[in-house]
């Protein structure tokens, strides 16, 4: 690695010859003129933007940033959903054991036995879908797009 401290502000070889003033370096833009980000991100994603999460700390109880906090919101109101389709009907037959041990008319199985089989799997299938659209909706709120990611070569960039 090379020292380039010894070189000038103003040297030809930082500045690539260029004057200070020309239009190539303050991409044509007036002296008065404000730089913008062209249009794209504003409010929460201009936030998410600016935000450094390489170095923000991060805490499931005490989230850092406004995208970790709604993330969260969202995934413990999933937990919250999955706890009681999961553990609802078992607590329920423990607190009333006649109404959920008792044959359902239609398909003569008990009740209890019906939702921890058939309502536990399904609902993780909802949720599992729930989440995934609350995610790209959050995605999309703060500006990420995982679609535009330039993916290398396996074989090092090498073109065949």
């Amino acid at each position: 690695m090379t020292d380039n401290s010894s070189r000038n502000s103003d040297d030809a070889a930082t500045d690539g010859g260029r004057a200070a003033n020309d239009a190539a370096t303050d991409g044509g833009r007036a002296a008065d003129d404000a730089a913008t980000d062209g249009g794209v991100a504003t409010g929460a994603a201009q936030t998410h933007n600016d935000t450094d999460y390489l170095g923000a700390e991060v805490n499931i109880l005490n989230p850092s940033t406004p995208y970790m906090r709604d993330h969260l919101r969202i995934v413990w109101s999933g937990f919250a959903i999955w706890v009681l389709a999961v553990w609802g009907p078992v607590t329920l037959t423990r607190l009333a054991p006649g109404p959920m041990t008792s044959q359902m008319p239609i398909l003569q199985f008990p009740l209890h036995y019906f939702l921890v089989a058939f309502g536990a799997p399904t609902s993780a299938l909802i949720l599992a879908f729930w989440y995934s659209r609350k995610r790209d909706a959050l995605d999309e709120k703060y500006g990420i797009d995982h679609g535009t990611a330039d993916v290398a070569a396996t074989d090092g960039g090498a073109d065949e």
